[in-house]
């Protein structure tokens, strides 16, 4: 009778990211997040009455503003190397 081998290693189960890669992915969401909801709302209860509201600083320059400013962090979260050694 051979023994079987006890000594069998099983992989282990790492993470692609590490804890600040998903730090900055939810400070990104977080932006985007934040940047649609300044974009919603604007509307008029009558169809025939014109809202003026839908083209103000926060729908026009500021939400849009977010959102490409957390798809660059989000951007920046996936390429992030924390393993990388400061010399």
């Amino acid at each position: 009778m051979s023994k079987k081998n006890k000594n069998i290693q099983k992989p282990t189960k790492e993470f692609i990211f590490q804890k600040r890669n998903y730090t900055f992915l939810f400070v990104g969401l977080a932006f985007i997040a934040l940047g649609f909801i300044l974009m919603s709302g604007g509307g008029s209860d009558d169809p025939n009455v014109f809202n003026p509201d839908i083209y103000n600083f926060r729908r026009i320059r500021l939400a849009p503003t977010l959102v490409l400013i957390g798809l660059g962090i989000q951007v920046y979260a996936i390429l992030l190397n924390p393993d990388k050694k400061k010399k």
